[in-house]
């Protein structure tokens, strides 16, 4: 026999388990002064990319490449809040680091996960596959953009995908936190999963951009793509390698 017994409740409040997304901070030196200068590289003509975005300060990278180091994390909050980032904790970090962390005020989330990119068969930098490969349908919301854009022009599809109909010239840059469509030529430069998303891919009708990026990973047209691939129909994705993650470059055949 089962029995119900009456509670009491709260009038003024209840508690609830609640998830935050995050963006990550996979933290590599703890030189704060290369940090800024990267930084200023990167997002120093974007002064509205991020919105007050909540991060987790990912201390794995930094075990790996300098052991034991202990960077400055008042300094390091200060540094990311001009980018309109919030730090609020870090993960991955040893006893040191963390009690640092939490003197600065940061919290220890060693649960906070970090998306990253799925698996994929025999993977190489730059491959033409067998098989066509179709190219998925815009997510819904997407920006699509007419007109070409020309040298100086920036445009950045904020938490949604970027179709542009007309060509990316040398110069101009194209931005989404999702996918990137170029139903032209793209010869200017294309990041896409701008904000850490690593099943974000670039398509393009014409492959010939000056770099490419997706979920940090980049590559510019310092290193020249082969001519089954340049100016050709083409997508671009990340895969995992031995050394890191690795952007897949593909023909699409029609």
């Amino acid at each position: 026999m089962s029995v119900a017994l009456a509670g009491n409740a709260p009038t003024t409040f209840e508690i609830k388990s609640a998830h935050l997304p995050l963006v990550a901070l996979m933290l590599k030196s703890s030189n704060l002064e290369r940090l800024a200068q990267e930084l200023t590289q990167r997002f120093g003509d974007m002064p509205d990319f991020f919105d007050n975005d909540p991060l987790v300060i990912d201390l794995h990278p930094l075990n790996v490449a300098e052991a034991n180091a202990l960077p400055d994390f008042g300094a390091l909050q200060a540094l990311l809040r001009q980018y309109r980032l919030v730090p609020l904790a870090v993960r991955g970090g040893t006893i040191e680091q963390t009690r640092l962390a939490l003197a600065a005020g940061l919290t220890n989330a060693p649960d906070a996960s970090v998306q990253r990119a799925a698996p994929a068969v025999q993977p190489t930098e730059i491959s033409a596959p067998q098989e066509p490969v179709a190219t998925p349908a815009p997510a819904p919301g997407a920006l699509v953009i007419d007109k070409p854009l020309r040298s100086g022009q920036q445009i950045y599809a904020r938490g949604r995908d970027l179709v542009v109909m007309a060509m990316v010239n040398p110069g101009a840059e194209v931005i989404a936190d999702g996918h990137i469509h170029v139903y032209a030529p793209l010869r200017g430069k294309a990041i896409a999963g701008a904000r850490g998303n690593a099943d974000a891919r670039i398509f393009a009708l014409g492959m010939a951009p000056e770099l490419i990026s997706i979920a940090g990973i980049y590559r510019t047209s310092e290193v020249a793509l082969p001519e089954s691939i340049q100016g050709k129909t083409a997508q671009v994705r990340l895969v995992p390698g031995p050394d890191g993650d690795k952007l897949l470059i593909e023909a699409i055949s029609a």
